[in-house]
């Protein structure tokens, strides 16, 4: 093999390069001037670099800037176009912030962004400036921005436990991974402390303030070298991409994958971040699961709230999240884990006393000792940490109800007062199975610790009322004791089979549950064709199995009109911003979302593989259910289907428009075949009369002019009816043809048509059979005698010269009947039924031609006064063609 091929990119490298470069195309390219602290120069260094693009000839603004007073770094806005800060009113305070509307307004190559960090006032659109700068890039608009290196979330726990300061400001980690340059700002810590001392930094008293806490010299050199340890992952990161993309040889690190399980405890947090960390030191993907068991269902509104906020920190920190049900947590987690191809999980160190690990092994112990080849890391939890969040804990949990016990209370009365009037006739160990009974009762009515409380209550009365002595808990028998033992363990063994059972026929409804839901919308969506059928069908389906209500909208052009909605719903100017903003950037928005919390519905795009379709508004009832990971991923799966069914909807209606534009051009051909020749004739036949009659040099005798002049006569009044028939046929097909009925003697109607056809007749005789009785009928006299000139011109072309033509009329009934016949040869039988179309001709005689569009306007004309036109080949030859009209 040559040595080129050997270093030749594989095609999944190049593939993969290849989707990298188009996604990045498509957004515009952030910049990062990163920092390990505030001074270090991260804006200046910023402006600097900003005015070296616009010397470039880059379009060049500055949408947010912070000078925080220093003179060097007002010098170098100068030159520079500042974007118009927005005053956002809170507490009846204006507070300014970056303009995110005017900034995409004005669509600049770069924009200049201060402090990536900075929360914005309540009542904008987003509540962090980072996703104001996520949506800056992803309408293709250059960013540089500032940062320092303790505002990543990753990085919070580190951050906190070197200074001390817990900082509330926070960026997701994936916002430094869409970066395409990391400029690291650094100064030394003691230049950067004289820099505070002369107050370059802060004003004098603020300084003094931070010197004292957060500006110490350990700390500072702690987070230094947490910002060059992170900048230099990132140069890692892009070598190793360098090196991959050109297939350089070099010692390849092995894939790694890490998992971490949350639970809703305090601790997840914590794990969350050091997982997150780990991942950034080997260089690997992470998932974070969380696993529901069938008790899962009992945990307490806050504890659920909890994980949600787990599992969004986790996707926020660039984690797949995902959610398990299982009987056994370890059991799930492990399975998981070998299914994904993960090579260490996380688990926290157990904070319980030993004692109670007897009772129940620790979830660390489980997964060790089912991990196989998988490495188990243990996090420890401070001591002082694990005090506080256990303290927490405790005080999130809620006392059990007291009902419940009462109730078990009153199932052991129950079951002695049921053994009182029997215990003389039984032996005295028959009596524990009515207790047993009164276990069941609890386990399947009550719960599990109702259930044991039972069992144990069981045991006291079973003693005190049965064993003897009576009505003592004094034992004459030991062997009783294992009576006791033995109601007591199988009363705890039942109680928690049944309560698990219960437990997971209720997990497996609510699966069920959900599965049906989406079972129903993709049959409802599947029996319907139409976009209106398909909407009113998601509707219905949303109201009725979520209980919430529904708005849907489609793209129109750039905007996005409302579609469908549920009764009563109406769709005010901030929730369409809202939907518009989720439709432009492709992105879940509103309530229950980081982006326009504030709004009132959430909002998901209708997506495909090709586009975005539109976008569906959910109102839930309850504000949990905005949150809840289970509601989101169900009106997720309801947005996909929706999605799917809009797109086939558009794609049957491109398919119908596609048939109407082929017919309509087929059309088009039909009428230039049919009408080109019969146009043409007699336009050369006009053309040569008028060009014989014109020639000064020849000399025509006055019959030959005259003839000549006959012969253009008649090609014009044929060229005539031709463009009549097309112009009569376009006002028939748009509607425009109105019927203006008045009485009309019969025989005058024939009359007419004949006089029309006076000059073609010759020598062709006419029979006419119009009896002379005939009252008026009602009919539009212009356009019944085109039907009649137009049959009678047919039957001339079709039959021999020598046979006559046959006219008849009657009234049977409250019908009148035209007839109009001749010997021709007749329409062969398949043909009869086409006759009438369009553009449709058999085959004529030698000299004989015409549009095809004869018959075809007699039908619309007919059928408009509300008649029918029927043709039938005659016996012995010929065609007879009948009209029928209503003569009331």
């Amino acid at each position: 093999m040559r040595d080129d091929e050997t270093s030749r990119p594989s095609p999944e490298t190049l593939l993969k390069v290849a989707q990298a470069e188009e996604a990045q195309a498509a957004k515009g390219k952030l910049k990062i001037f990163l920092g390990y602290a505030a001074g270090v120069g991260k804006t200046y260094a910023m402006l600097q670099a900003a005015h070296e693009r616009l010397h470039d000839g880059r379009d060049v603004v500055v949408g947010y800037v912070e000078s925080h007073g220093r003179s060097e770094t007002d010098l170098l806005l100068e030159g520079l176009e500042v974007v118009p800060r927005a005053q956002v009113e809170y507490l009846s305070v204006a507070l300014p912030e970056l303009d995110l509307d005017a900034v995409l307004a004005r669509r600049p190559q770069l924009v200049l962004v201060d402090e990536l960090a900075h929360t914005n006032a309540p009542g904008s659109r987003h509540p962090k400036r980072w996703q104001d700068v996520e949506e800056i890039l992803s309408a293709g608009i250059d960013v540089y921005t500032t940062v320092n290196i303790q505002h990543f979330e990753s990085l919070r726990d580190v951050v906190a436990q070197i200074t001390g300061v817990v900082v509330r400001e926070n960026v997701p980690d994936s916002i430094l991974d869409q970066a395409v340059e990391i400029r690291l700002v650094d100064i030394p810590p003691e230049d950067l402390l004289q820099r505070l001392k002369e107050g370059k930094v802060y004003i004098p008293e603020k300084a003094a303030h931070a010197a004292e806490n957060f500006f110490k010299p350990g700390n500072l050199m702690a987070l230094r070298e947490l910002s060059m340890r992170r900048a230099a992952a990132r140069v890692d990161d892009q070598v190793r991409a360098y090196m991959e993309s050109r297939s350089i040889a070099g010692p390849w690190p092995v894939a790694e994958r890490l998992l971490v399980c949350v639970s809703g405890s305090p601790f997840s947090e914590t794990l969350i971040r050091t997982t997150r960390r780990l991942a950034d030191d080997l260089k690997s993907t992470w998932h974070t699961v969380y696993v529901e068991t069938p008790g899962g269902g009992k945990q307490i509104q806050e504890n659920r709230e909890r994980v949600w906020k787990d599992l969004r920190l986790a996707e926020s920190l660039g984690a797949q999240v995902t959610s398990l049900t299982g009987a056994s947590v370890p059991e799930a987690l492990i399975d998981y884990a070998r299914k994904n191809h993960v090579t260490k999980i996380v688990v926290g160190k157990p904070t319980k006393p030993r004692w109670q690990e007897f009772l129940r092994p620790p979830l660390v112990d489980q997964v060790i000792r089912l991990s196989g080849s998988i490495d188990v890391y243990v996090v420890s939890i401070a001591p002082a940490e694990a005090a506080t969040k256990e303290g927490v804990l405790h005080a999130a949990k809620k006392r059990p109800p007291l009902s419940g016990y009462l109730k078990s209370l009153l199932l052991v009365l129950a079951a002695s007062l049921l053994c009182q009037p029997v215990h003389a006739f039984l032996a005295p160990t028959n009596l524990v199975m009515i207790y047993l009974l009164a276990v069941v009762l609890a386990a399947l009515r009550l719960g599990r610790k109702e259930a044991t409380c039972t069992a144990f209550l069981s045991v006291l009365a079973y003693d005190f009322f049965f064993v003897p002595p009576r009505f003592t808990f004094a034992v004459s028998d030991t062997q009783y004791l294992i009576t006791f033992l033995a109601l007591f363990v199988v009363g705890v063994v039942i109680s928690t089979l049944v309560s698990q059972t219960r437990e997971r026929a209720e997990a497996i409804r609510q699966r069920e549950a959900q599965t049906a839901t989406l079972y129903y919308l993709s049959r409802d969506l599947a029996a319907v064709s139409g976009l209106e059928a398909i909407l009113d069908a998601l509707v219905r389906n949303i109201e009725e199995n979520l209980q919430a209500q529904v708005v849907v909208l489609l793209s129109e052009g750039e905007r996005l009109e409302v579609q469908a909605a549920s009764g009563g719903f109406t769709l005010g100017a901030k929730e369409a911003a809202v939907a518009d903003w989720a439709f432009r950037n492709r992105a879940a928005a509103g309530r229950g979302t980081e982006t326009l919390g504030s709004a009132k519905l959430l909002y998901l795009p209708l997506q495909t593989s090709g586009d975005v379709l539109g976008v569906i508004g959910i109102r839930f009832r309850e504000e949990r259910e905005f949150t809840s990971p289970e509601c989101r991923r169900l009106v997720q799966a309801y947005a996909a289907q929706a999605a799917l069914a809009v797109e086939r909807a558009q794609f049957a209606r491109q398919a119908e428009q596609a048939q109407i534009l082929k017919a309509r051009e087929s059309l088009e051909r039909a009428l230039l075949n049919s009408v080109s020749h019969d146009l043409r004739t007699p336009l050369v036949t006009i053309t040569g009369a008028l060009g014989a009659l014109r020639e000064k040099d020849v000399a025509l005798a006055s019959e030959a002019k005259s003839d000549l002049l006959e012969a253009a006569w008649e090609e014009a009044g044929r060229l005539n009816r031709f463009v009549g028939n097309l112009l009569d046929m376009t006002r028939l097909e748009s509607g425009a043809l109105k019927v203006k009925e008045s009485p009309t003697d019969v025989q005058d109607l024939v009359g007419c048509a004949l006089a029309v056809l006076e000059p073609h007749l010759g020598r062709r005789s006419v029979h006419i059979a119009v009896p002379s009785g005939l009252p008026p009928v009602r009919m539009d006299m212009v356009l019944m005698t085109q039907v009649l000139v137009n049959l009678l011109d047919n039957a001339l072309k079709y039959s021999p010269p020598t046979s006559p033509v046959e006219v008849s009329a009657d009234i049977a009934g409250d019908w009148l009947t035209l007839e109009v016949s001749d010997r021709g040869r007749g329409v062969p039988a398949g043909d009869l039924s086409h006759i009438f179309d369009k553009f449709y001709r058999v085959p004529v005689p030698e000299g004989a031609g015409g549009t095809g569009l004869g018959l075809s306007i007699c039908r619309g004309i007919v059928e408009a006064h509300g008649g029918t036109i029927e043709a039938h080949n005659r016996s012995g030859g010929g065609l007879r063609v009948s009209v029928s009209l209503p003569a009331s």
